[in-house]
Parts: C-alpha cells; sequence; structure tokens
C-alpha cells in the first residue's frame, strides 16, 4: 500500500484526490489530511478514508474537529504547527493543495522526508521557487506538478532532453471578459468576474482567471521549475481550454496536451507516476468538438502578463511580492474597494515600491519569504487604502 497524506483536503484538488483514492481504497493508506473551516467534510473524509490524523488550520476549530471524530482512533490537531508536523509524518507520497503563501511551509516539510511532493500550491514556486527546488534536491525528493498546463508540459517532457526545448506554450481560456470590448473592462463587476464561460470554480481562482493574474503565477511556475528563460515562455488564449500546454522542440516539432478540464487527470498522473493508469474523465470526442482556436493575449487588457515578466527579470523575492499583492488587491476587489482593472495598477505600485527593500532583504530563506509576504500585503493594502477606486 502506498502511504499517502493530503495537504489541503477539503479544497478541490483535495476533494478530486480523495475520489482517485476513495476508488482504489486497498491501494492507499491515508496518513494525513489537512482543512480548513470546513470541519464537517474534513471529519467526514477522515472519517471515510481512515486517515491516522485530522488537522485544521484554526486553532479556534480543534474543539468542533474534535468532537465531529469522537469515538474514532483519529488524531485531532489545530493550527500551523500542527500542519507542518501532518506533512513530516512518514509518507511516500504528499499533495501539496493548500491555497496561498500558507502552503509553502508545511510544502517544506513534506521535502525534508524525500517524499514525492505532487504540487497544485503554485505560490510555492512563485514565492520560493528556488528555495523548494533547492530542498527537493537536498534531500532527493522529487516534485510532481499537478497544476494541469504543467502536467501537462511534464509530460510532453517524458523521454526527452529538456536541453533540446525552444519554447513552451501554456494556454489560457481568457475568462469572464475575454470577448468583452477593453473600455468595458471599467465597469466590470463582482459578480460578471465571478462567473467563467468554460466551468464553475471557486470565486477567487474564476476572478484570477479574468485577470489572468492566474496565468501570470503560472508563467512565473514554468520558469521556476523547467528552467526556461522568459522569453521562451508563451501564453495564448484558447478559449475551447482543451489543449493545456504544448512544448516546442528545436527541430521545430509541438508536443501538444489535450484532455477534458477535470483536475482528476493532473492529479491521477502525479498519483500514479511513473505509471499510467485509467482515470476516470470524459473521452473526447474530436469530430464533435471540431475545431480549436487560438489567438495571441492582448497585454494591454491583462497587464498581469507584462507583471510576471518583470518579476522572471527582476529575480529574487519579487516573486512573493508579486503573489502578495495580487492576493492583497483582489480580497480589495471582492470587497468592494478597487475596480477590476485597479488590481493590476495596485500590484505595480508595489512592486516598485519595494524593489529596493526586495535587494535589501539577506538571503533567500523561508522567513525572509514569509517577511516579504507580509510587507507587500501590508503595502497593498495601504495603496488600496489611499487611492480606492
Amino acid at each position: 500500500m502506498k502511504r499517502v497524506s493530503i495537504l489541503g483536503s477539503t479544497g478541490s484538488i483535495g476533494r478530486n484526490t480523495l475520489d482517485l483514492i476513495g476508488r482504489a481504497p486497498d491501494d492507499y493508506d491515508v496518513v494525513a489530511l489537512t482543512g480548513g473551516r470546513n470541519i464537517a467534510l474534513l471529519a467526514e473524509q477522515a472519517r471515510t478514508h481512515r486517515a491516522q490524523v485530522a488537522v485544521t488550520a484554526h486553532e479556534e476549530c480543534l474543539p468542533d474537529l474534535r468532537a465531529a471524530l469522537a469515538g474514532t482512533e483519529i488524531e485531532v490537531a489545530a493550527g500551523a504547527q500542527a500542519l507542518c508536523e501532518a506533512a513530516v509524518r512518514p509518507a511516500a507520497w504528499i499533495m501539496s493543495a493548500i491555497v496561498g503563501a500558507a502552503g509553502l511551509p508545511p510544502g517544506l516539510k513534506a521535502l525534508e522526508q524525500g517524499a514525492t511532493l505532487a504540487l497544485a500550491n503554485k505560490e510555492s514556486l512563485v514565492c520560493a521557487g528556488p528555495l523548494l527546488m533547492a530542498e527537493a534536491n537536498r534531500h532527493g525528493a522529487r516534485i510532481l506538478p499537478v497544476d494541469s498546463e504543467h502536467s501537462a508540459i511534464f509530460q510532453a517532457l517524458v523521454g526527452e532532453d529538456i536541453a533540446a526545448v525552444e519554447r513552451i506554450v501554456i494556454t489560457a481560456s481568457g475568462g469572464a471578459f475575454r470577448d468583452w470590448p477593453l473600455e468595458k473592462l471599467a465597469t466590470a463587476t463582482l459578480e460578471q468576474a465571478s462567473s467563467h464561460p468554460n466551468w464553475n470554480m471557486g470565486q477567487r481562482i474564476t476572478i484570477d482567471s479574468a485577470s489572468l493574474f492566474n496565468k501570470a503565477l503560472e508563467v512565473i511556475e514554468t520558469h521556476e521549475f523547467f528552467g526556461l528563460p522568459p522569453e521562451r515562455i508563451e501564453v495564448v488564449i484558447h478559449p475551447e481550454s482543451l489543449m493545456h500546454a504544448l512544448v516546442g522542440f528545436n527541430d521545430g516539432a509541438l508536443m501538444a496536451h489535450v484532455g477534458p478540464p477535470d483536475m482528476r487527470h493532473a492529479i491521477g498522473y502525479a498519483l500514479h507516476w511513473p505509471d499510467r493508469r485509467e482515470v476516470p474523465v470524459e473521452r473526447l470526442d474530436l469530430a464533435k468538438i471540431g475545431a480549436l482556436t487560438f489567438r495571441a493575449p492582448d497585454e494591454g487588457r491583462w497587464p498581469a502578463l507584462r507583471l510576471a515578466r518583470e518579476v522572471m527579470a527582476a529575480g529574487g523575492l519579487s516573486g512573493a511580492v508579486f503573489n502578495a499583492a495580487k492576493e492583497a488587491a483582489l480580497d480589495g476587489f471582492i470587497d468592494g474597494r478597487i475596480g477590476f482593472q485597479r488590481m493590476a495598477g495596485v500590484v505595480e505600485d508595489v512592486l516598485t515600491q519595494m524593489s529596493d527593500e526586495c535587494r535589501g532583504i539577506a538571503g533567500f530563506s523561508l522567513d525572509t519569504v514569509l517577511q516579504t509576504d507580509h510587507l507587500a500585503r501590508e503595502r497593498a493594502r495601504a495603496v488600496i487604502g489611499t487611492q480606492g477606486i
């Protein structure tokens, strides 16, 4: 049996991971499950999959979790330290699906035991890519990408020499406003930004899709994980969302990954790697689909892409600033304090203000990343408070 832990089991990635594990329960021994405030779901998951320990990130939720699991032998714990302790429990495969910079400390802890880390927490690579990759190398651990785009790239590179790669192309749906006239974006509402044309996702990721901040993070993630220089990483708008990424080689060939927009494919690939096993996703009918379309992104409409390239050029702790400022700007839009288009302006302002401060922070460690994250969020809130909509 493969011993597995899921950090962030109550989110969509965690739920889909447990869906796959639940289809072959005799193949897996679930060690640790962690979640946030959805205590009822976390407890249900722990009971169903007979986890050794269930952890909530919020200490005030511990009494509820303890009550929900009363009468079982499942251990319960709460808080940031408990998340890290769950991550170091012996397991061969650990899913890192905690959202945001909060997923970085337990992800680093998981690498210490030399486990395979299935990485769905893109902020870890954006904020601390060099640190994460160095820790994996130091402990002989392996990181497998779970974002659909990066899983697609990883699969296209199987058996290939990275030195032969000329470019990587990742696709973006374009989100809610891909066909809007540019001048109309100034009037975009929260409700409109929260509605995706292709699928139902959480509110934050849907808004990030509309602004292409999600894709900007993925560009940085591609740079950090695969080591390609920024100028060789491209983004193309692909409204059908069926082709997830392409790898271009030095002989002119393009290797594409095509599949349904179902995260269980990327999760299943990481869970079963290095084997391929059956995954319960839709089989595409190409004749019925008929055509796939692509177009270049307009960086006037989506300035997040330009900012991502500036972050990659600056290097260092700029990724941590970018991610934290983006999160604070998104909060500002959701709370009605800034307009949709102003989010990119807030991020750019914070990157400019903190460029010297980032160079002044010594070293590249977990502490400096978290310090930078905190400072950038404070600075972004100040910018929002001063300028507003």
